[in-house]
């Protein structure tokens, strides 16, 4: 039997890319989103889309009331780290406030599941640059502090009530559909190889790297880079761990190596085959200089296993999606 499923922002980058996984898979799905950074075509299944905010308690609480969901996965947040130093009361009003609304929902219309999109940046500034589940939730920006309050009011409500969760700490999330059906499209987005795929198309003048004197190989900052697909299906096998009766658990969502700034520039002119003008920059407020995943449990627990796990798909993939952009847009 399929659930019926809930997704707040189900129409932005990650969501969309679960959002169609779970269709395709036979789940019916119900997208919440209030369009402020997703993109109403980016339900290419047909989804029933609630154009409402999180905030509006009445519009949440009556798609509950009509719905009677079993699941609700959560992707609703801001999630621009250098900003939430600058911003911290939109981050957590946007990620922990509206977190708290969303599980007052669920507890009242008895819902089963929940998966939490958390983050990587719960874990600041790990020893040695890698982070398993155990290490310590010590963030460095207002971003890591506003998922990891979502995580403890999630652990907290479980306890409390017949809920169980996955919260899913993601790494660096990247790349698009390998169909170029849907990727990222945020305007002024700041994810490194999206920026660097427009800066070879010619959208941007230059790309910036931010910290070069970083304690890492070539003094840029190492990242964990995970496809967007991959990632995505991670969601779908959190929840079929939950289905069979899974413990309520944070499971980090990596490939367990990392590629500096500098391997990514290059491989970004390696696929597309075109030089771009690089800057250097001092370091940005809150970014780590490494951070890779000890991503063990979530493959041990729900047999996940990530099909494209190599820098290069990663990139190429991207690059289809942005060219196919940039020619839709002419």
């Amino acid at each position: 039997m399929s659930d019926k499923i809930l997704v707040t922002g189900g129409c932005g980058y990650i969501g969309s890319h679960v959002v169609r996984q779970l269709s395709e898979a036979g789940h019916q799905v119900v997208v919440y989103d209030n369009l402020s950074t997703g993109f109403r075509d980016a339900l290419v299944n047909g989804e029933e889309l609630i154009q409402a905010d999180l905030a509006d308690h009445d519009s949440l609480q009556e798609v509950f009331r009509q719905h009677r969901f079993s699941t609700v996965l959560h992707f609703a947040a801001a999630i621009v780290a250098p900003e939430s130093v600058l911003q911290p009361l939109k981050y957590y009003g946007n990620n922990s406030r509206n977190t708290l609304a969303l599980l007052e929902a669920c507890v009242r219309f008895g819902v089963q599941r929940f998966i939490f999109s958390s983050t990587a940046a719960v874990y600041g500034l790990p020893a040695g640059g890698s982070a398993s589940e155990e290490s310590p939730q010590a963030p460095i920006n207002p971003y890591g502090s506003s998922k990891l309050i979502s995580e403890w009011m999630l652990r907290d409500v479980a306890a409390a009530h017949d809920l169980q969760y996955v919260a899913l700490r993601y790494f660096n999330v990247a790349g698009a559909d390998p169909q170029a059906r849907m990727g990222q499209r945020t305007p002024e987005a700041t994810h490194l190889i999206k920026v660097a795929c427009q800066a070879a198309l010619g959208q941007r003048s230059q790309v910036a790297i931010y910290g070069t004197d970083y304690p890492t190989p070539d003094g840029t900052g190492i990242r964990d880079y995970i496809h967007i697909e991959d990632l995505a299906a991670a969601h779908l096998s959190a929840l079929q761990y939950l289905r069979e009766g899974g413990a309520s658990t944070a499971m980090n969502v990596g490939y367990g190596r990392g590629s500096s700034v500098r391997e990514v520039l290059a491989m970004v002119k390696q696929v597309s085959g075109v030089g771009f003008k690089v800057v250097e920059e001092g370091r940005r407020p809150g970014d780590p200089a490494c951070l890779i995943a000890q991503a063990e449990k979530i493959g041990r627990l729900t047999g996940w296993q990530p099909r494209y796990p190599h820098l290069q798909t990663i990139v190429a993939d991207a690059w289809r999606w942005e060219s196919s952009l940039a020619a839709s847009k002419r």
